[in-house]
């Protein structure tokens, strides 16, 4: 036994091909009509808004870009995709949080700099030398102390 679908129901474009008795030569879906309305508008408010005249060229030039930018967004609209979703996915991509890409500041940074209000002064040398044999004893002491484990025992 064969299931039959619903989606023959889907295959009829709701289509409005005209008046009566004076048909269009093209056919375009009502959502196309609607469509390509608003662009038409958008479309010379961007011109009027760029300096463009309101004359036929200009309004000839605006009437093929509609054409060509309806097509474009009727092309991703279909019974399964409504415009309602696929201009909330628009509105939703657009807002989505992004990862930054690049850093912030230049190679460095103000910020990170250390301003003390005395000016540095050479150390003695004598100072220098007593320090470094003091850090070298601590050092000795620390990894005595990284080395010993629980449970091993160690040469004495």
């Amino acid at each position: 036994m064969r299931v039959r679908t619903d989606d023959e129901v889907y295959r009829v474009d709701a289509v409005w091909l005209g008046p009566p008795k004076a048909t269009f030569p093209w056919r375009a879906r009502y959502v196309a009509w609607g469509v390509g309305i608003v662009v038409f508008l958008l479309v010379t408010a961007v011109q009027r808004q760029v300096g463009f005249g309101f004359d036929i060229i200009n309004t000839g030039w605006g009437f093929v870009i509609t054409i060509a930018l309806t097509r474009v967004i009727c092309s991703r609209i279909s019974h399964e995709r409504p415009l309602s979703s696929v201009l909330t996915m628009w509105g939703r991509e657009l807002t989505a949080p992004r990862e930054t890409t690049s850093g912030r500041g230049g190679a460095s940074s103000a910020s990170r700099i250390r301003i003390s209000p005395h000016r540095p002064r050479k150390r003695p040398k004598g100072a220098k030398r007593a320090s470094a044999a003091t850090r070298s004893q601590h050092r000795g002491q620390q990894d005595r102390r990284q080395k010993e484990v629980r449970g091993v025992r160690t040469p004495a």
